[in-house]
């Protein structure tokens, strides 16, 4: 059986360079603004158990391995070493195609809100994790990055109302994100666009 560790250290080399901020700007639809000089605002506190099990991403701006992914979910498992177990699961463009998966470790970064993580993969590529906006009853969550050339907005559920949505928008774009780079995340078959 061959082995994997040539293809994890390219994709390794990859996420780097996605989380690095040094991705390019060819795929891009818009011209990127500077960010603005204020830092990201994250929730005042986060109850790590309730926030723990599955999230599914409603949109996002994705980062180049998440593009053409679809029934994408985060899940979140506490560990007792106080660490957090972060399990990437998707499909690529078919609800049909099989199920990848991508393993990280996450560690509470900001311990007195707990709402600032960082995220290692592969051991080796570490990234911030804030947690902008919850939901009082942990039904929905949205994660940035500082530089805001990442976010996810995310469900318990494979739905989210629009209503709902529109608000998370509108509170992104006050804290400098341009909500016209959210892409909307198939949960659900009917979510598909239409084939070409």
């Amino acid at each position: 059986m061959p082995s994997i560790i040539p293809t994890l250290k390219i994709i390794a080399a990859l996420l780097a360079l996605a989380f690095s901020g040094c991705a390019t700007t060819a795929h891009r639809t818009q011209p990127m603004k500077a960010p603005p000089a204020q830092p990201l605002r994250t929730v005042p506190r986060v109850d790590l158990a309730r926030y723990m099990g599955d999230w599914r991403v409603i949109a996002n701006i994705p980062y180049f391995a998440e593009k053409g992914c679809i029934d994408s979910i985060e899940t979140y498992r506490l560990r007792a070493d106080g660490k957090i177990d972060n399990i990437f699961t998707f499909r690529k463009k078919s609800f049909d195609a099989p199920q990848g998966q991508v393993r990280a470790l996450a560690r509470v970064h900001d311990t007195q809100t707990n709402a600032e993580w960082r995220i290692t993969f592969f051991k080796v590529i570490t990234a911030k994790y804030l947690i902008l906006d919850l939901d009082p009853d942990y039904r929905w969550t949205v994660v940035g990055h500082p530089s805001r050339n990442y976010g996810w907005i995310m469900a318990r559920d494979k739905t989210l109302p629009d209503a709902t949505c529109a608000a998370i928008l509108r509170r992104l774009t006050a804290q400098g994100y341009d909500p016209a780079r959210f892409e909307k995340v198939p949960q659900l078959p009917a979510q598909l666009p239409p084939a070409r």
